[in-house]
């Protein structure tokens, strides 16, 4: 596994795209409501980040990727491609998922909202996968191990009746978009890869509100909880730092 350690000049850089990327989330917000498309918000993110920023969005051709964001609704667990046909609904949760390229570098993070108002077992849902995040993110430190972040996430999420999805994990970044090493979510204290400082990757916790078994669809992309259950997705981008964490894509829902 040959992971890419960022020197600060490095990590500044990334920091400024994890800024954008953040930035364009938080722009959006206001426009996810009952009755707009995820076409709508892709398009108005793709004008921001082209225009206003100045920056490329990652997702664009990205492997015959066509979209500048992922839009995962309910069930979708990730990978949502943005369509016309989708028109969001009250009550619905949306994931969504924006990569931006400044200077050479990625800055890549994904967030949840609520159309209308949710449902409380969905609500719930949407806040305890932020709450799993974030105790992987909080395990984060030169000297802990890349198994006490997924060990953390699975632990709060399963305690909480939900289910943790395998097949899709968090990963290295910086010049490269997907890089080593993998980040599970889910794991054993004191296993697996040794973190030290100046690594970067995703943490992006993907959690069900039944089973973990997901099913991929015809368009090979879009991925949906096996048993049509609502699922949530966060995602921050960070590096590891001489004591401890940074969150480079901090946006106001942070505590």
């Amino acid at each position: 596994m040959a992971i890419k350690l960022k020197n600060q000049k490095d990590i500044d850089k990334m920091r400024v795209a994890g800024r954008m990327a953040s930035d364009v989330l938080e722009m959006i917000g206001e426009y996810v409501v009952p009755g707009v498309s995820t076409e709508e918000l892709d398009r108005r993110c793709n004008e921001f980040i082209r225009k206003v920023q100045k920056a490329t969005p990652a997702n664009v051709g990205y492997h015959g990727f066509p979209k500048t964001l992922c839009t995962s609704i309910n069930g979708v667990v990730c990978h949502g491609i943005p369509s016309e046909k989708d028109v969001l609904q009250d009550g619905d949760i949306v994931n969504i998922d924006v990569t931006v390229i400044k200077d050479g570098w990625h800055g890549d993070t994904s967030r949840m909202y609520y159309a209308g108002a949710p449902r409380p077992e969905a609500q719930k849902l949407v806040e305890t996968t932020y709450k799993a995040m974030m105790a992987g993110i909080r395990a984060v430190k030169p000297g802990a191990r890349l198994g006490d972040v997924g060990h953390a996430i699975q632990k709060l999420a399963e305690s909480a009746g939900y289910s943790v999805v395998r097949d899709y994990c968090g990963h290295g970044i910086g010049r490269v978009y997907h890089e080593d090493p993998q980040v599970l979510h889910y794991g054993r204290p004191n296993t697996g890869l040794l973190l030290k400082e100046g690594m970067t990757f995703t943490v992006e916790p993907m959690i069900n509100l039944g089973g973990p078994d997901v099913d991929q669809l015809d368009d090979g992309w879009t991925v949906v909880t096996a048993d049509k259950s609502l699922s949530a997705q966060w995602e921050h981008m960070i590096a590891v730092t001489a004591h401890g964490f940074e969150i480079l894509t901090p946006g106001s829902h942070d505590k």
